[in-house]
Parts: structure tokens; C-alpha cells; sequence
């Protein structure tokens, strides 16, 4: 069966018209959990290949009508989600109408993370909305749907939960475990990479589709200097290739002073021994996790491929991202693109960080599985960075087996050679991101409408923090008259 002929099966309607795409339609399974619902972020490749297809009013229905969402007044044990919380899912029910038992309606029932395994509410969701929305304008020319009162109020509510104070320290966004794609317990509490650059790339989005007014300007004002502070944060102390390896290996550590090298103290023997032997003399990554004491060593694909699309990373970083995956080809494609983190948790570690995890066994699902969808992701970041071959190579290693293999939702073993032990079938993601990949390759320059350029202000403003913030800096300097904190 064609792939648009599986992703057209796909969709949910809603009072007769599409909203969505359902997470999965595994005919083989019974057990549906919630395979059945529109996940938010599922529906971003599948969102993304209707937009390329120039299929837009399911898009434009879908960005409505999970704006009418947020907010939800649910509950969890007594605690309302925060205002501007997307939820992760929603499900279309048929109830009975108020006094009339004859006849019925059709609704709209979220999950904000209530039913969800672990009870985790979803920090990503409202993320891939913004992004998904400015896609939605500049791929269909269509304006009027960012423009809106009510979208404009929603893209605002989202900026201020994120935006909003709190005890942390850090320009990062905190969050928990469990709150993105990895939505199980996997040792990424705290400001994991993946967040980050979402953050970084939903802020540029809605600062391009703001409107300007009066009631606005202290929002921009905070959304510029978070990311400037977040650019810098996360291309100083995330960045790791062999150079600064050897750096942390040396580490003096309880150092007190505002010029300290070291500055989140982190003890040189956390360097695991697999990193010493695995890093390569040509390319690097950004770290998955970084808190004081504490970094995640750990490569996670998508972080890594959308600090690229966003340009969270330095065009320098970008291509470094990229060799070292054709270095490690191997470890992070092998059989099935593309790995979602490496290595896999395994022993103690394992027991320790993910609870004992029956499904996140080493190697499988999120602790080291490998994800189809991520193809889509790799495809615009190697189109943004013009190095096409890396992406085709990677869509023909799974075109060999995707199909045949009934579009699984992951994959296991180090190689990934064997289909994920509880890997759903006809999963959406994985038949969409697939498809957007090959869309792309056959036609490289759609996707622009996908990434961030690099903001001038952004560099200039990176450039000066770097300057002014080296030991070595000269004394003297003349401050500039903005005052940017990192």
C-alpha cells in the first residue's frame, strides 16, 4: 500500500472533518492503550507531510482545534495543569446529549497526562504547536490563521509558562522526567537537550509570529533575552568533542569564584570509559543533560538534529553534529536509522536510573532503540547543512526494510535488527516521518519553511558573552549598554 494511502487511513475526523492522526492502527493488536489518540507531537511529521502535499485543512484544523484545549479544566489528584499547558492527547468520544439519551455529539477529550503512564504532563506539546504553526503559514501562505486573537493568546499563554520565574538558575527550561518523546523514566530530569531545543526553536517561531502591540513589549523583551542567554548556555557548556573531553579530563574542581573554569563542578571520573574510546578525532555533539555535578554524556538524536534545524548550534557545531554521525554510523544507523540515544543504560545503571524499566530493557524503546521517525528530523538538518548524501544514505537503509516490516514504532538490539519487542504496527510517525524525508530529498528547497536561521542580534550578542566571559578577557573593556545574563 502507498504511503499517503496509509497516512490518509490514519486520520481522526471530528463533526466531519479531520483534526488529526491517530498514533497507531496495529490490526494485529488488540491491546490499544492509547494508540488510538491524536498525540500533538505524532501529528508533527504527519502535519508536516499534508503541508508538503499541500493538504492544509487538516493542519489548520488540528492547530484550532487543540488550541480550544489548552487549559483544559482537568484535574490530577486535586492539581489543575498550568495555564497554556497543551495537553499530550486527545481522543474524539461520541456521548448522549444533555437530557436526550436518543441522540448524541461528538467531543473532544484531552489527556493532559491524568491517564497517561507515569502521570507525566507533556512539556513538548505546546512546543511543537508553536513550530507547527508557523510551518502551517509559511508552507500554505496563509496568515490569517497566526493572526487570529485567539491564536495570538494562545502562543502568548505558552511563553509564559515557559518564560515564567521560578528558583532555577539556569536559561534552560527545568523539566521532568518523562515530559517529552522519551516519556518514560530515563535519568533526563532536569534540562535535557531535547527541551532545549524546542524551546529555542518555538521561541524564535512566535517571536516571528507575534503581533506587535503595547500589551506585548515586556514579553519580547524577556523572549529575546532568553535567547540569547539560552544560545550562549547551551553553546559554551552542552558542546563536547574531543578538544573539550581532554578539557574536562583535566578539571580542577571546588572552584568559588565568578571566573571559574569549571563552573558547575563536575568531577573529571565522571568521564565514562565507553566516551574515551568513542569520541572521534573529527566531529562532536551537544551532551544530553547538564546540572551542577552532573553532565549526560549520553547522544540524543533529536536534540542534536533540531539544535541544527533551529540553529541553536553554531554552523560550526552543525557540521561537527553531522560528522560525527557518519562516524558513527554503525552504532547510531546501523540496521534501522536512527538511534534515540546512546549507548542503552545496562546493569546497576539501568536498575538504578529507569526503575527496573520491563520496556526499556538496554537496546530497546527508549533506552537506545531506534526511531524511523527521526528520519524526517535528520533529512531537514542535512538539507539545511547541504549535505544531502548523509540523509539519502540513511533513507535507504530503512527503505530496505520499513515496508516489509509493517512500519514499526521502533526498533531493537545495538544493530537494530530485530523489530521492538512491543513495537506497535502501522505507526503513524514512523510511516509519516518517512515520508516526509523522501519528499524532501525529491524536493530539498520545501524545506526552508521547517528551520531557524541563525539571528544575527543572536551571534553578535554570543560573540560579545564569550568575549567578556573568558578568565582572560582584558580588563578595561567598555561594557556594552545591553546587559545580557547567562
Amino acid at each position: 500500500m502507498k504511503l499517503g494511502c496509509l497516512l490518509q487511513e490514519s486520520i481522526v475526523h471530528y463533526c466531519g472533518t479531520p483534526v488529526g492522526t491517530i498514533a497507531a492502527a496495529d490490526p494485529t493488536d488488540g491491546n490499544i492503550l492509547n494508540y488510538d489518540q491524536v498525540f500533538i507531537r505524532d501529528f508533527i511529521p504527519s502535519g508536516i507531510a499534508f503541508l508538503l502535499k499541500g493538504e492544509y485543512d487538516i493542519v489548520r484544523n488540528f492547530i484550532l482545534h487543540t488550541l480550544q484545549l489548552q487549559s483544559w479544566e482537568k484535574t490530577m489528584d486535586c492539581h489543575s495543569p498550568g495555564q497554556g499547558l497543551m495537553p499530550a492527547s486527545f481522543k474524539v468520544r461520541t456521548v448522549p446529549l444533555d437530557g436526550d439519551d436518543s441522540a448524541t455529539e461528538e467531543v473532544l477529550d484531552p489527556d493532559f497526562g491524568e491517564a497517561a503512564i507515569g502521570r507525566v504532563a507533556p512539556v513538548d506539546s505546546g512546543l511543537w504547536w508553536i513550530i507547527l504553526l508557523r510551518s502551517y503559514g509559511k508552507c500554505s501562505g496563509d496568515l490569517s490563521v497566526q493572526e487570529r486573537i485567539d491564536v495570538q493568546t494562545g502562543i502568548k499563554m505558552i511563553l509564559k509558562l515557559c518564560l515564567s520565574d521560578g528558583f532555577d538558575m539556569f536559561p534552560t527550561l527545568l523539566v521532568t522526567d518523562g515530559s517529552c518523546m522519551i516519556d518514560r523514566r530515563m535519568g533526563i530530569h532536569g534540562h535535557p537537550l531535547e527541551i532545549q531545543a524546542l524551546f529555542y526553536s518555538a521561541l524564535l517561531c512566535a517571536r516571528e509570529m507575534l503581533a506587535p502591540e503595547d500589551g506585548s513589549a515586556d514579553l519580547i523583551r524577556a523572549l529575546n533575552n532568553r535567547l540569547i542567554a539560552l544560545s550562549f548556555h547551551i553553546r559554551e557548556y552542552y558542546w563536547i568533542d574531543l578538544k573539550k573531553l581532554n578539557e574536562i579530563y583535566r578539571y580542577k574542581t571546588e572552584e568559588y569564584s565568578y571566573d571559574a573554569v569549571n563552573k558547575f563542578n563536575i568531577y573529571p571520573d565522571q568521564i565514562s570509559p565507553w566516551l574515551v574510546e568513542w569520541m572521534p578525532d573529527k566531529g562532536g555533539y551537544l551532551i544530553g543533560n547538564l546540572q551542577p555535578a552532573h553532565m549526560d554524556f549520553r547522544f540524543f538524536s533529536l536534540g542534536n538534529l533540531w539544535a541544527i534545524v533551529s540553529s541553536l548550534a553554531t554552523r560550526h557545531q552543525s557540521h561537527a553534529i553531522l560528522d560525527l554521525i557518519e562516524s558513527k554510523w554503525s552504532d547510531l544507523v546501523a540496521d534501522m536509522p536512527l538511534k534515540i540515544c546512546y549507548p542503552a543504560l545496562e546493569g546497576q545503571e539501568w536498575r538504578i536510573i529507569t526503575g527496573s524499566d520491563p520496556k526499556n530493557t538496554p537496546w530497546s524503546y527508549h533506552n537506545g532503540g531506534s526511531w524511523p521517525t527521526l528520519l524526517w528530523q535528520l533529512t531537514v538538518a542535512c538539507i539545511k547543512m547541504n549535505r544531502l548524501e548523509v540523509a539519502a544514505r540513511a533513507v535507504e537503509v530503512a527503505e530496505k526494510r520499513l515496508a516489509a516490516d509493517r512500519w514499526p514504532e521502533y526498533y531493537d538490539t545495538k544493530s537494530a535488527r530485530f523489530i521492538g519487542k512491543q513495537s506497535r504496527l502501522y505507526q503513524t510517525w514512523s510511516i509519516a516521518g518517512f515520508l516526509v524525508a523522501k519528499l524532501l530529498l525529491s524536493k530539498p528547497d520545501a524545506a526552508k519553511v521547517l528551520w531557524n536561521e541563525e539571528d544575527a542580534e543572536i551571534v553578535n550578542a554570543f560573540n560579545f558573552i564569550s568575549d567578556t566571559s573568558s578568565p582572560r578577557r582584558k580588563r578595561g573593556r567598555k561594557p556594552l549598554k545591553k546587559t545580557y545574563i547567562v
